[in-house]
């Protein structure tokens, strides 16, 4: 085969049709768009129009929400551990951070930060450090002999939380003197 005889799949490429080219066209006159009428306009757009009916959209209710301070984690298994250990993309020797993680290729990006699950087997002693981690997960890591860290955004988070619960709430100093019942002169 040669590049000049390199061509499409039957098929591959259609030409439109050019409509409203003469009556012996087959599409010409009204360009098959039938006589008359709103939908023979252009410009028209009556998509979940319903005649002045409410429509479908708008009768059945809204739901849910966007959660707008949402995060969005990065999910790896400590299945997927083992095999970058196994295959020498991670070293265990090293702590395995976040970074490590993205230059392993194990993720792409860390986006809000890495969660650990427990889908799979690790036996191999790590010491990992990312944004969190399920029970199950940081019970397998600790049964394989390692240690599993969550970064101080959490461990802050965490922090503020409980500095609220266990603030004593403060009564307003109750006013000394009694206004009531003096008189004025």
């Amino acid at each position: 085969m040669k590049l000049n005889e390199i061509s499409d799949n039957q098929g591959a490429r259609h030409r439109r049709k050019r409509v409203g080219r003469g009556i012996g066209s087959g599409t010409g006159k009204t360009a098959a768009r039938g006589h008359k009428g709103q939908k023979s306009r252009s410009g028209v757009s009556l998509l979940g129009f319903e005649g002045g009916q409410m429509p479908l959209y708008r009768r059945l209710p809204k739901g849910g929400f966007t959660n707008v301070s949402r995060k969005n984690y990065r999910v790896v298994n400590v299945g997927r551990l083992q095999q970058a250990v196994d295959a020498g993309k991670l070293d265990a020797g090293k702590t395995v951070t976040e970074d490590a993680l993205v230059e392993a290729g194990i993720i792409k990006s860390k986006k809000d930060g890495v969660r650990i699950l427990a889908k799979g087997d690790i036996n191999t002693k790590l010491e990992i450090e990312v944004s969190g981690a399920s029970k199950a997960a940081v019970e397998a890591i600790k049964n394989a002999g390692g240690k599993l860290t969550a970064t101080s955004e959490a461990k802050e988070k965490t922090a503020v939380l409980k500095k609220k619960k266990a603030a004593p709430t403060e009564e307003p100093a109750a006013d000394t003197e009694d206004d009531v019942g003096t008189d004025k002169e």
